[in-house]
């Protein structure tokens, strides 16, 4: 069902669609592809919403920082020096995180209005991300299909071409707290990644890829999240044809799990440290499946280049239940 959510103040209209399927009922915005809640029982049948985010369009607009439930793009995670270089032209962007670029910049694909169609058991986000928006070279035609499957599962497919060479990145930066309210913490994560991508003072990638083992990045074993980490996982599968299950989320308190099965090769842990106003510090977890941060300036990383005639896929599946 899609309907009218809300109206900009320049007269853009939101609009809202709700999806309900095998006990679970999610709310997609227009603006910014957010995904407003996610809503299933726990192990006594007791509902909850258990992506953080806000009833009306001006909570969202007044806290736009932490991009709640966004779909966040053209390029997600930091790009260093807020540059890159391509085919030997280079692309200064909007220095939005300190010296870099953050989540495409100031007014990424989180802050635009998509155009939304329904489709079976779901709905297409689609927008044209223009030459020279925020920087990024190259007319983008993107889409986001949001879709329950048959078992409540949510699925985002990816889809996007290019008229120039250029880079993309996107992913959904939803924070997940499956008790519903309070502290995330102690919430019991497992990841499949061997390996991570040590970062420096701004967050940056440095190039080295660390082993995890003995360090407190190692959730090749579930164990609580606890906080301190804003850092890219290096998956064991690396990049997939379909969606592989790379980690997964349990609360003991309430035994709803959430699963994460993507084709991308990377898994940004974020515990939310910095959050503020309406929510505290570790209220959420994020879990944001991706390319490598800074890939554009790291040759060694998996590339993220697209270019005229090729068709950007990617795919990540949100699996809800209980234990």
């Amino acid at each position: 069902m899609i309907e009218q959510f809300a109206t900009l103040s320049d007269g853009t209209p939101v609009r809202r669609c709700t999806l309900e399927r095998a006990g679970v009922r999610v709310r997609v915005l227009s603006y910014g592809g957010i995904v407003q809640s996610v809503e299933f029982p726990d192990r006594e049948g007791l509902r909850a919403d258990v992506v953080l985010g806000f009833k009306d369009l001006d909570g969202y607009l007044a806290h736009q920082g932490p991009y709640f439930g966004a779909l966040v793009g053209r390029y997600a995670n930091r790009i260093a020096g807020a540059r890159f270089a391509l085919d030997g032209v280079t692309y200064p962007l909007e220095r939005n995180d300190g010296p870099n670029s953050l989540h495409g910049g100031g007014h990424g694909f989180d802050k635009r209005v998509w155009d939304m169609t329904p489709v079976e058991h779901g709905v297409r986000l689609a927008r044209v991300s223009p030459h020279g928006e925020e920087g990024f070279p190259g007319r983008l035609e993107l889409s986001a299909t949001y879709t329950l499957l048959e078992s409540g599962a949510l699925r985002i497919a990816y889809e996007a071409v290019t008229d120039a060479p250029t880079v993309v990145n996107v992913t959904n930066h939803s924070y997940f707290n499956l008790s519903g309210s309070g502290p995330a913490g102690g919430h019991e994560l497992r990841i499949a990644a061997s390996r991570f991508t040590p970062v420096d003072a701004d967050l940056i990638p440095t190039g080295e890829f660390a082993d995890v083992t003995g360090t407190r990045f190692d959730f090749r074993t579930a164990r609580a999240t606890g906080s301190g980490y804003d850092h890219n996982f290096v998956l064991d599968k690396g990049v997939t044809d379909g969606p592989v299950e790379v980690a997964e989320l349990h609360d003991p308190a309430s035994g709803r799990v959430l699963t994460v099965s993507t084709t991308e090769p990377g898994l940004q842990l974020y515990t939310a440290d910095h959050l503020s106003g309406p929510f505290a510090p570790g209220d959420g977890i994020a879990l944001e499946t991706q390319h490598f941060p800074d890939s554009p300036n790291r040759p060694e990383f998996p590339s993220t280049v697209l270019r005229p005639g090729e068709v950007f896929r990617s795919e990540t599946v949100y699996g809800f239940g209980v234990r």
